[in-house]
């Protein structure tokens, strides 16, 4: 939605803005932005920062109302958004705040080749993971689950698969919370939603969602970058996708189940779109119980993602898994909701918090962090576009202190779907990508154009201001060599 913001926009310091909680009435707390100048102005041209000021109105909502560098306009909550809830005090769980793909997320995977070993296969081995790795809308995964393994997959999450063959049991240890959120109940999701989950699992999707093919380019924290086993020059794979169809119909469902919940619970909102429960309502347990569901089977996803994308190398460079060295790097979720302690008035409190388009940051030493990477902080994985760079930073004690354990999660459109499909008229992106020495596959030819380089914010500038406020540390950035979408 274009409707530029021109309420009071407080600039704190060089990255972080207010929107006072005078800015509209029924605001319980300010609205809190990370941007530098030029992404501010960006940010304004949308009808995102009156979002981060209409979830500022949620019944229980704790500290701020915050929005990463990435913003933008989203359906209810902006994209981009974060927002913590105290069930103590009535705080509620709002679909909005988690998204229509529940838990779309991102994966990184290390390997032993260089870009040396790989240019002169590039487009044989994109070819490869095109025909592999299921692409687009109505594509089938060669991996299938009857009914009854579909909702124990949805209970136990990444192991469930992995137990199955479909990857190593190391690549649960580095999936945030293990790929598996407990209070998760199938029963809770629609049969409709079983329904279109069904022969998803392990497909890519389409939009903007990728597996990439992608090289250490530089790294700024050398110490950190050798935990994970990153080196300049590398070649990694980066896998972007979430609950599919399944998740969506989640959503769907639950939006308008609790369509006439705040009225039942005296909940005055500014925006519909916010529909919301208290998270100790029944209402909002359900909920809870299948958006849990969903998320287990949005990490099974990408599990089993990995598996193809392991066999589609191993298959074209006729090598063994230990010498591919195709180990994964860590696995995040950035459309999700999560009971997290925090510290509130000096005292420790369970948090509902909400990250629509933001990715958990935890600091060194933080006991959730997988135990080889509790020095240097929860691996940040924060991707581009076709045409520029990813990133892998680490979270930092600013993090915990400022935005419940969160940074950015991406670019962040600049140009709606639409808008990038008519801008491309007329030229050819797979070409201008190819003259940069990028190869891209795509189902169709929309799913290049309205995923061009140009629709995004630049990522060097997004994650130049996480870094700038101490919410997650660089180190190193990755450039795309490979891609393929639906």
């Amino acid at each position: 939605m274009d409707k530029r913001f021109e309420g009071k926009l407080e600039r704190l310091d060089a990255c972080r803005w207010r929107i006072p909680k005078s800015h509209k009435p029924g605001m319980r707390v300010d609205g809190i932005v990370y941007a530098d100048d030029r992404l501010v102005e960006s940010i304004r041209n949308d009808y995102s920062l009156e979002q981060v000021a209409n979830v500022a109105c949620l019944p229980g909502i704790v500290r701020h109302s915050l929005a990463m560098p990435d913003i933008h306009f989203g359906y209810g909550f902006c994209i981009g958004g974060v927002a913590a809830t105290n069930p103590a005090d009535g705080g509620v769980i709002s679909p909005g705040g988690v998204g229509y793909d529940i838990n779309c997320g991102v994966r990184l995977i290390r390997t032993n080749l260089t870009e040396a070993d790989v240019r002169p296969r590039l487009n044989d081995l994109v070819n490869q993971l095109f025909r592999d790795v299921p692409t687009g809308v109505g594509a089938r995964s060669p991996v299938q689950f009857t009914r009854q393994e579909l909702k124990q997959l949805m209970r136990e999450g990444s192991k469930f698969v992995v137990d199955r063959g479909y990857g190593l049991a190391d690549d649960v240890e580095v999936t945030e919370g293990h790929g598996r959120l407990d209070g998760a109940d199938p029963d809770a999701v629609s049969e409709r939603a079983v329904e279109r989950g069904m022969g998803q699992c392990g497909t890519l999707g389409s939009g903007n969602h990728f597996m990439e093919v992608q090289v250490v380019q530089k790294i700024f924290e050398p110490t950190a970058a050798e935990v994970m086993g990153l080196r300049e020059g590398g070649v990694c794979v980066m896998i972007h996708s979430g609950s599919r169809g399944l998740g969506y119909q989640v959503c769907d469902d639950y939006v308008r189940e609790l369509n006439d919940t705040p009225r039942k619970f005296g909940i005055d909102l500014p925006d519909p779109q916010l529909v919301c429960a208290p998270v100790h309502s029944n209402e909002g347990q359900r909920y809870l119980a299948a958006m849990r569901a969903a998320a287990n089977y949005a990490w099974c996803n990408r599990q089993i993602l990995t598996h193809l994308a392991r066999g589609a190398f191993e298959h074209l460079f006729k090598l063994r898994p230990p010498q591919l060295g195709m180990t994964m790097i860590y696995d995040v979720a950035h459309n999700i909701a999560k009971m997290e302690p925090y510290d509130v008035d000096g005292k420790s409190c369970q948090l509902c918090v909400h990250r629509k388009g933001a990715t958990r940051a935890f600091p060194p030493g933080h006991p959730e962090i997988p135990r080889r990477y509790r020095d240097i902080g929860q691996p940040v994985l924060i991707p581009g576009d076709m045409g520029r760079n990813s990133y892998v930073l680490v979270g930092r004690e600013g993090s915990m202190k400022e935005t419940f354990g969160s940074s950015c999660h991406g670019a962040g459109r600049l140009m709606s779907r639409g808008a990038a499909i008519r801008d491309a008229k007329g030229r050819s992106i797979r070409n201008e990508l190819l003259e940069k020495g990028i190869v891209a596959r795509a189902r169709g030819r929309t799913g290049l154009d309205e995923e061009q380089p140009a629709a995004y914010k630049d990522v060097n500038e997004v994650v130049h201001v996480v870094d700038a406020a101490g919410l997650s540390q660089r180190v190193c950035q990755l450039r795309p060599i490979g891609v393929i979408k639906g």
